[in-house]
């Protein structure tokens, strides 16, 4: 994930007034822990890489959005966690990450 697409998601999460300040500070605990894993991959899969990052942003923006779409967001969600299902067995890390990130947007309610 680029520092401009973690800068924009950083900025739509913090406009987001109907997330709660602990929820978004969670949420970029928890972006703050994907970023890493995404470089590793890209080290490698810089293709996969930016495909994963897209799928990151598109995902926090769904989120931060005043009028929720979830069938957006689902699909966005979905998404992401097949981009990253070819690395479980090689970054597990990543894919634990994407995990624990996907479950918290489904389970905040948007």
């Amino acid at each position: 994930m680029t520092d401009e697409q973690t800068e924009k998601i950083k900025s739509a999460i913090e406009a987001a007034d109907h997330i709660p300040v602990a929820k978004k500070a969670e949420l970029l605990g928890l972006l703050r822990k994907i970023k890493p894993a995404i470089a590793d991959i890209a080290q490698t899969h810089a293709d996969d890489a930016r495909n994963i990052g897209r799928n990151v942003e598109a995902t926090a923006h769904e989120a931060a959005r005043k009028n929720k779409r979830p069938e957006f967001l689902n699909r966005a969600l979905r998404e992401l966690k097949q981009s990253v299902q070819k690395f479980e067995a090689s970054h597990p890390q990543l894919v634990s990450s994407v995990t624990e990130y996907s479950g918290f947007l489904s389970a905040l309610g948007i």
